[in-house]
Formats: C-alpha cells, structure tokens, sequence
C-alpha cells in the first residue's frame, strides 16, 4: 500500500494524477530521457544502457494512466520519432545543459519538432537537464543556443491558452531529482 501511495502522490505532486495521457520523451543521445523514465517508474536510479528501440511504460494505478514512450535520440532512433505523432498528447524534450557541443544538433532537432503540423496544438516541455555539473549552461544559455526567446515561451504559471501550443523550458538535474516536478506541474494543465 505504501508504493501505492508514494506513486499517487508523485504523480499528483507532477500534475499528472486523474489524468490520461501519452507524452513521448524525446531529445539526443545521452541526455537523460531513460533515467528520468526510470526515475519516475520506480523511484531508482540507475545507470542505463542506450535506448535502441523504441520503449514504452505504462503505469496505472486506480484512476491514472500514464503511457510514457521513450524512443532514444542516437541518429537513427530520431528517424522513427515521427511515427508516433498521432499518438502523443504531448512532448518532454530533455537537453543535455553540459555538453555545449551539441547544442546545435539539439536546436535542429527541436526546431524540427516545433515545425510539424502534427504537433502544432501539442505542448512541449523542454527539461535543460544535468544542471548538477560545473559547466552546464544557464537557462538564458539554452534559451538562447535553441532560439526560445521568452516571447516564443508561454510562462511558467498557469497560463490560459488559445491559438498558441504551450512551450516552456525547465533546468533540471534529473541524478539529484530537482526541477522536473515543476516542468511536470507546468505541462499536467494542458493535458
């Protein structure tokens, strides 16, 4: 019973509780999308080995279900992340703040998603993870290095929405467990 209840409280806590929702976790290689599913799946964290196929979790206790599909960010693994589209509700695309390299890569790819008409009502939520490590960039940095100046942002309150997809960024240190629960609270209100 207690599992139980840790997990209503962390999906309440994330704004997800009594809610239905497919949200694929989307990003490059090594960012962290398979330790934040893990992270929420069981609480553990654990090294992972690289996403080579497509995974989804499904969690459903009384009232929530909550599909996640991890579906990695290696070069051929971006090229299936169209296929599930239609499916989704909405997207959690995590950055990796310290590797600066590939910040541009990032932009490309985000860029891409932001472009498709498939996903022009569908929120994203941007998670500038491993913000724990001494060179990872700011959040004025990420905004910047993926073109998500504040004007193309929707706030990080509770925001009334009308023609507009919501778009917002949250720094996070996915390993220490801070910042993604307020992403998460941001991106519940529009599912």
């Amino acid at each position: 019973m207690f599992i139980v209840d840790w997990f209503w409280g962390i999906l309440s806590f994330l704004g997800l509780a009594n809610k239905s929702a497919k949200i694929i976790f989307l990003g490059l290689d090594n960012a962290g999308k398979t330790t934040l599913l893990h992270v929420l799946k069981n609480a553990h964290l654990k090294q992972p080995v690289p996403t080579f196929h497509p995974t989804m979790e499904e969690l459903v206790i009384g009232k929530i279900n909550f599909n996640a599909y991890d579906l990695g960010g290696h070069e051929a693994a971006r090229r299936v992340w169209r296929d599930y589209f239609p499916l989704v509700n909405a997207i959690v695309f995590i950055v990796d703040c310290y590797d600066r390299d590939r910040l541009p890569e990032a932009k490309r790819e985000l860029d891409g998603l932001l472009s498709n008409p498939a996903l022009a009502k569908t929120p994203v939520l941007i998670l500038g993870n491993k913000i724990d490590l001494p060179r990872a960039c700011s959040e004025d940095e990420i905004r910047v290095a993926l073109g998500l100046h504040s004007s193309l942002t929707t706030g990080k309150g509770n925001v009334e929405l009308k023609d507009i997809r919501p778009i917002e960024v949250f720094m996070c240190s996915i390993v220490n467990r801070q910042g993604y629960g307020e992403g998460f609270r941001w991106l519940g209100q529009y599912l």
